[in-house]
């Protein structure tokens, strides 16, 4: 019975099947002792989606130090829209390891890139080409923080805590509130901030959202190819969290038509020079750069191109129009948003408030570089 206080009150209807299995089942094999020094080790990569995680565990016969002693594997890239079937194998290739919170220590997480038969990057691997774009740019020290907004459903579509026939109050007493009438699922929301606290995830701060069932988290301040890195294991483990408590997460820019905020995922950028006295001069020069690149900024920043933050980007509900770009000091409904403090104090950081809740982190970091840092096209742009 104390189990189950653990969980949030939600409708049978709207819960996940495996979310009502026997939790004291599950915690009687978790409490079994490895046989010598196995380890578990779950690698995570994204489909063929741009926006869908995998994952599949193997044993290993010592904790891996780093992330060198975790092996290379491979999966059936047919069943991920990730390869013909004639031709299926994929390669999994570890680049950033974490510990596993749902398995406990020694066990760990490993994020991976990967690859196709020929060993070049998959068409849904945007890590390659940042990865190139932030070797080439390390001198100006990029730093980067992205805030990850998302919306709890039930596992029917239906926004968690929502009325079952109807909508909830209107917008204003939920972002940042308090209160079982304005808050809903925050177990969920503390739980996944220890998850990565726990792994070794750079989250930094969470809150809950101007729509109802709609939070936020924030991780950074991260250095190059690291923040995508860190992203993408943050997103697994808020899916994994869901998973447990038998409600989904999503990323959808827009899960809720009409009169709703819309989910996006503000990316805060500086370089070494505009944190240092006078940067404001830097930040200006960057911002220009990104006005005269404005389309293609937005054909990255969701995986469908800009479809999905055509839904969003409407000029409403703390948005700029998807097809002006716009900048201004404290100002929410612009495309970049220079903070207010950063305005008086003459240096700090820009927020790009474009990217769509379901971005890929690495399109949007390795842009944000290419057009401030290098003055060149990405690999994909007119070569």
């Amino acid at each position: 019975m104390m189990m189950m206080l653990l969980f949030p009150r939600v409708s049978s209807m709207a819960m996940s099947n495996s979310s009502k299995l026997s939790q004291s089942v599950r915690e009687y094999y978790r409490r079994l002792s490895p046989r010598g020094s196995a380890v578990k080790v779950t690698y995570v990569w994204v489909d063929g989606s741009g926006e869908g995680l995998r994952f599949k565990t193997k044993t290993l016969e010592q904790e891996p130090q780093n992330i060198k002693d975790i092996p290379e594997w491979n999966f059936d890239g047919s069943s991920t829209g990730q390869a013909e079937g004639s031709n299926s194998d994929m390669y999994l290739v570890p680049v950033r390891m974490f510990r596993d919170p749902f398995f406990g220590d020694p066990d760990k997480l490993v994020l991976c890139e990967v690859l196709k038969y020929n060993r070049k990057p998959a068409e849904t691997n945007m890590r390659w080409s940042c990865k190139e774009a932030m070797d080439l740019a390390q001198t100006h020290h990029p730093w980067f923080g992205m805030e990850q907004e998302y919306t709890l459903l039930g596992v029917n579509g239906h926004p968690f805590g929502w009325p079952d026939n109807g909508f909830p109050g209107p917008q204003g007493p939920y972002y940042c509130g308090v209160g079982a009438d304005k808050v809903y699922g925050y177990e969920i929301v503390e739980s996944h901030y220890n998850a990565c606290l726990y792994a070794g995830v750079k989250i930094c701060g969470t809150n809950a959202e101007v729509m109802p069932a709609q939070w936020e988290f924030q991780v950074g301040p991260c250095e190059g190819i690291e923040m995508g890195d860190h992203l993408w294991m943050a997103r697994f483990l808020l899916h994994r969290v869901c998973q447990d408590y038998g409600v989904v997460a999503t990323l959808d820019p827009k899960p809720v038509p009409g009169h709703w905020n819309g989910a996006g995922c503000h990316t805060n950028y500086s370089t070494e020079a505009m944190r240092q006295s006078g940067g404001i001069r830097f930040i200006e020069e960057a911002i220009e750069k990104l006005g005269r690149r404005h389309a293609h900024h937005i054909s990255l920043y969701d995986p469908q191109g800009g479809r999905d933050n055509e839904r969003r980007l409407t000029g409403r509900h703390e948005t700029s129009s998807l097809h002006e770009f716009s900048a201004g000091v404290a100002n929410r409904g612009a495309s970049i948003r220079i903070p207010r403090q950063v305005g008086q104090d003459g240096h700090g950081y820009f927020e790009d408030r474009r990217p769509a809740a379901n971005c890929d982190p690495y399109a949007v970091t390795e842009a944000l570089v290419r057009t401030t840092l290098l003055d060149g096209p990405e690999p994909s742009e007119g070569q």
